[in-house]
């Protein structure tokens, strides 16, 4: 691996013109077609096998017309009017709400009873001949344009229901901006010079810019969630600053040590270049695992992630070195001046520091020489801090958690305003009488069966296809979609009904992914462990050290879980995050969010524990290994975990839960990480382990393909230099 990843830098070193201009044909290539051809993104809320995928197949196939997506067109006027002093003016609306494309009925709600108990609320039901996955987002829009002039007459006009939330993009807060000017600031601190900061935010730009064209190709090709095009950006934008950090800074380090700079970059690729693809490809490994899910949306995030992260992996060890090497001594520029003793002090600071002038190698001595108490004050904190996730309780996100800038929430709001909160979940049920179970004549009977749960607040009239086999019965209950006792109703509706009845809907669908969900998280995590341990056993030759490192990710995976529960869930510290209201954890978060972390704890694992290997096999002590791969690496990871949560926090501004929630706990994760795992628990449960940590079984260590850094040896077949010797902490400035 260190022989390909130094080959590679080496002949994008070595004609770097054709590098950039191949990264610059790409780009503009990749990026307008995208914007020609790529396709729209929807969310496939479908779990696989479900009572509600049966439902709409069956529906689909006997009786189109009432499979079709909905949507609501909701008008107010404020408290005191009536909604029908301006009945010309929605009427206006419904006309032109009939001549949008693939609008099958429309309900006028002077005429069809869907005005509110008081008079000031109405709503037009807008049925298309498609289903709700694929109303193409300019009928969306083609409907707002509809509503548009009644808002000119007084009217509070807003658009709802299921096309349009599933539909609608996911918003962005632009704080993300912030974010990547905080990650530009801690790099110029870190390097001390702006050219040297400024690389690794235009590698992750390009690496996010090129995966997001990737990402809008491919919704060409098959459906991508909505949620897919923000997270795959908010992890590009981590892992491309990061990769490109550790890299830059050993390439710093290998010239502070004396090396020229063709030699130090090429050092520097075979080192952390190595470590880059690696945990590069943990991520993709991790992200890729989504697809064990069964679930759509999920794999399409999963596919998308991995874009992003492949093209910043590919920047990082392609376009980085063309870069560096065109720099050369330039990448120094912009550092800030300084007179007298201060000048002094800096210059003092640019010669090479020994790793035991350093806190970070101090510390790990500290800790080595007592184990034990900071093994279990650590692994203490991380448990505490993950005790409310026991009592996480999960559901799907509806309207009602959006912003209330979005149309959809503010239409939420009013129907359940007018219409009480289970207007916004209403449930489908579907009986085919072709198969064993309720007959039509015993349609009535099932209804008034349904109709007396406590749950259900209204039961509409049946409607039958047109052949008769099959017979629609509309269902609102009593409760909100995201509430847990419309999960009940629903389990006790399903519980009464005849083998030949299911029940769908949208509020059904969810309710089934997050089951689905649940069921599948175990095998999901077992599988992504597995894989890792496998990967890191391969690459360290040991196994100890993988079994280490799946623990220790449990635990601060464990840590960022109950953190969120505590916020969103609970509340706590809710204002300090712009949250207004308590809400139940997005079903699909434990799932996400574990593949995501998993992946990153990873880096900074690979990134530790490679530099620790390194000085092991050249000291052959385990505790001395530790702590001086400690002190080479802790400034850069340090500022690669500051540049991580900085990064992720700017995404908890975003309007979309989703995105808030992932954004928090990743935050979260990655602190605990760089903090109390690597700084605490690393050194303890290294200290405690000793040389077992390196042992790997002779006759596994035979059997495994060797992945692992070839040493020098190793390379004197190679037109270049070997690796460099361990050399002093990243930590210096090259003047």
């Amino acid at each position: 691996m260190n022989r390909l990843t130094r080959r590679i830098g080496d002949a994008s070193a070595l004609r770097p013109w054709v590098t950039i201009g191949a990264w610059v044909t790409a780009l503009a290539l990749v990026l307008p077609l995208a914007g020609l051809v790529g396709g729209s993104f929807v969310d496939d809320l479908v779990a696989p096998g479900s009572q509600s995928e049966k439902a709409m197949e069956l529906l689909e196939d006997r009786f189109p017309e009432a499979s079709g997506g909905s949507a609501v067109a909701v008008f107010a006027v404020p408290e005191g009017e009536r909604i029908d002093r301006h009945r010309p003016a929605v009427e206006a609306a419904v006309d032109r709400i009939a001549d949008v494309e693939h609008v099958a009925t429309v309900t006028d709600p002077f005429t069809g009873g869907t005005i509110s108990p008081d008079g000031r609320i109405g709503y037009v039901q807008v049925a298309f001949d498609v289903p709700p996955m694929k109303v193409d987002p300019r009928q969306i829009d083609a409907l707002s344009d509809a509503i548009e002039p009644v808002r000119g007459d007084g009217v509070v006009a807003e658009l709802g229901g299921d096309a349009v939330f599933i539909n609608a993009e996911t918003p962005t807060s632009g704080a993300e901006a912030a974010g990547l000017l905080s990650a530009l600031v801690i790099l110029v601190v870190a390097f001390g010079t702006i050219v040297a900061a400024l690389v690794p935010v235009a590698l992750a730009l390009v690496a996010v810019a090129a995966g997001l064209g990737s990402i809008a190709l491919l919704a060409h090709a098959t459906e991508v969630s909505t949620a897919a095009p923000t997270i795959g950006a908010m992890i590009g934008l981590g892992v491309g600053i990061d990769y490109a950090l550790f890299i830059v800074a050993r390439c710093r380090e290998n010239r502070a040590a004396g090396q020229d700079n063709s030699t130090a970059l090429s050092n520097a690729m075979s080192s952390s270049g190595a470590a880059v693809l690696f945990a590069g490809g943990t991520v993709v490994v991790a992200m890729s695992a989504l697809a064990l899910t069964g679930l759509g949306f999920l794999t399409s995030i999963g596919l998308s992630t991995s874009l992003v992260v492949l093209f910043a992996v590919a920047t990082a060890l392609t376009l980085l070195p063309a870069l560096l090497s065109l720099l050369g001594d330039r990448i120094h520029r912009g550092r800030r001046r300084f007179r007298g003793s201060r000048m002094r002090r800096f210059r003092k600071s640019e010669s090479p520091e020994s790793p035991e002038q350093t806190a970070w190698w101090r510390f790990a001595h500290r800790v080595s020489g007592r184990p034990w108490p900071y093994l279990l004050a650590g692994s203490a904190v991380l448990l505490a801090l993950a005790i409310p996730a026991l009592r996480m309780e999960t559901g799907f996100p509806d309207a009602g958690n959006d912003a209330t800038s979005t149309t959809h929430r503010r239409a939420y709001d009013l129907l359940a305003e007018g219409f009480g909160p289970g207007f916004n979940a209403p449930l489908l049920i579907v009986a085919d009488l072709n198969s064993p179970g309720v007959d039509a004549e015993g349609i009535p009977e099932l209804s008034r069966r349904i109709a007396d749960d406590p749950g259900i607040a209204s039961l509409g009239e049946p409607r039958f296809s047109t052949a008769g086999d099959t017979v629609v019965l509309p269902v609102l209950p009593t409760t909100a979609p995201a509430d847990a006792a419309t999960a009940d109703t629903l389990g006790r509706v399903r519980g009464i009904i005849p083998d030949n009845v299911t029940v769908s809907g949208l509020t059904a669908m969810t309710d089934d992914l997050t089951r689905q969900l649940a069921d599948t998280l175990p095998v999901f995590i077992a599988a992504i462990i597995v894989v890792s341990f496998l990967l890191l056993m391969l690459v360290f030759r040991s196994v100890a050290v993988p079994l280490k490192a799946a623990v220790m990710n449990l635990l601060s995976i464990g840590g960022a879980y109950g953190v969120v529960v505590a916020v969103f869930q609970w509340g706590w510290l809710g204002g300090l995050f712009n949250l207004h209201e308590t809400m139940l954890i997005a079903s699909p978060l434990p799932t996400i969010f574990f593949a995501v972390l998993f992946g990153l704890s990873m880096d900074y694992e690979v990134f530790l524990l490679s530099r620790v290997r390194e000085e092991y096999d050249a000291t052959g002590d385990p505790t001395e290994s530790v702590a001086r791969g400690m002190a080479v690496t802790g400034r850069v990871i340090t500022s690669a975990a500051l540049i991580m949560t900085v990064v992720f926090l700017s995404f908890v501004a975003n309007p979309s839960p989703l995105v808030k929630m992932m954004g928090l706990g990743l935050a979260t994760a990655i602190v605990l990480d760089a903090t109390i795992v690597r700084m605490v628990l690393v050194p303890a449960a290294m200290a405690l382990l000793g040389r077992a940590a390196w042992w790997l079984p002779r006759p596994l260590d035979r059997r495994l393909p060797r992945i692992a850094a070839e040493s020098a040896e190793d390379m004197e077949g190679d037109d270049v230099a070997p690796p460099p010797e361990p050399t002093p902490a990243p930590t210096v400035r090259i003047s």
